[in-house]
């Protein structure tokens, strides 16, 4: 009898399975620039470590010889969980992205939420970007905000919703990712800060795939000069820098606010002290006015699109996506990858839109062209194309 009150979920996961849809964690050991799964060793281009950080041995065990802190602060920022790292850290962070003030969060996830569910609410009106991250549609989800999105990229779409709806709400928040974490392509912030003055809006970047890669680390908005008209920047560090967690920056009102509403902060333990410190520790050593692993990112990239021209890709960043069209041709692109010595996973609905299945490619200074030049082959040679 009690069997069937799950007999719901397990039809939605069949029909996951049919459709070559269903996820599931895989059971893999990292070891340098390769991860080992199903006892093969294949190279890893499903990563998010844009800059080699977290698999850099040298970086790692000069951290660990002069680090004297605790592992964690098992409690919340606001009751005894912070201590002058934190603050260090969130000094940094304001100083190098010339604002006012900063706040550590857990992770991205926690940030998006817990910036767009504090700062909203029914009388307002977020415009967004279609594409933008889930953690955004989720923070603004639970605001109770109007959320009107725009065509992706394209910013003729949003000023006509600009001038249809914004005179309707008391706050606007125009929302974008600065690097797109699925179509690999990229904003175009001077015409975003145009339109947030235009129209009265405040202007939100997510700058989780660019922050320690452009500008001198400090992101994209920082290179594109804008940095002053951005009101608000979230970026992440368990992505090029290589640790874990993330962060807010703007206008010390608005932190202040996030510090007293954003529930996502309010109510989450501490990061990790030790995460903190590497975090400081990799800014100050390796990201901030550095350019080494940077370019070495920017020249495999530039091979790559070289390379891959004649595929079906998107964007023009280190974040390469092959489409395939169909989630089971994805799935199958994917195996034989894998069988052949590369873990590049497959992208599938819901993540992308029915129709824009992918393989996903996240390149890093570690790769090599030959590498490049083999895994061209097995995509040229797949059947979909």
């Amino acid at each position: 009898m009690y069997q069937h009150k799950f007999d719901y979920y397990k039809e939605k996961l069949d029909k996951l399975k049919q459709t070559s849809n269903l996820r599931t964690v895989k059971n893999i050991v990292q070891d340098g620039k390769y991860v080992i799964f199903e006892n093969k060793k294949l190279l890893n281009l499903s990563s998010n470590d844009y800059l080699s950080i977290s698999i850099d041995n040298n970086i790692k065990d000069n951290f660990l010889s002069s680090y004297k802190g605790k592992i964690q602060n098992p409690s919340a920022r606001l009751l005894s969980g912070s201590n002058k790292i934190y603050n260090e850290l969130e000094e940094k962070l304001k100083t190098i992205l010339n604002k006012e003030s900063s706040l550590l969060f857990n992770s991205g996830y926690h940030a998006n939420v817990g910036i767009y569910s504090s700062l909203l609410n029914k009388d307002d009106v977020v415009f967004i970007d279609k594409l933008n991250h889930a953690s955004i549609i989720d923070g603004i989800k639970l605001s109770g905000a109007k959320l009107i999105p725009f065509n992706h990229l394209d910013y003729q779409n949003l000023e006509e919703k600009l001038v249809k709806y914004r005179k309707n709400y008391k706050n606007s928040i125009i929302s974008t990712e600065t690097l797109f974490s699925m179509d690999g392509d990229f904003s175009d912030i001077k015409k975003l800060v145009e339109l947030k003055n235009k129209h009265d809006s405040f202007l939100i970047a997510d700058e989780a795939h660019t922050f320690g890669v452009y500008g001198k680390g400090r992101g994209y908005v920082f290179e594109s000069n804008l940095i002053n008209e951005v009101d608000l920047i979230m970026g992440t560090f368990g992505k090029a820098i290589g640790s874990y967690g993330a962060f807010a920056a703007g206008n010390k009102i608005l932190i202040d606010y996030l510090i007293n509403y954003a529930r996502s902060f309010i109510f989450s333990t501490a990061l990790p002290e030790i995460s903190v410190q590497f975090t400081n520790y990799v800014i100050d050593n390796y990201i901030l006015d550095k350019d080494k692993l940077q370019n070495k990112l920017f020249d495999i990239t530039n091979y790559t699109h070289q390379k891959f021209k004649n595929l079906n890709i998107l964007g023009t960043s280190y974040i390469i996506p092959v489409l395939t069209g169909d989630s089971k041709l994805a799935l199958e692109l994917s195996n034989k990858l894998i069988k052949e010595g590369f873990y590049i996973l497959p992208i599938r609905y819901p993540t992308v839109k029915k129709g824009l299945e992918r393989i996903r490619v996240s390149l890093n200074p570690s790769i090599t062209k030959d590498e490049i030049d083999k895994l061209y082959s097995i995509i040229n040679e797949a059947s979909f194309k």
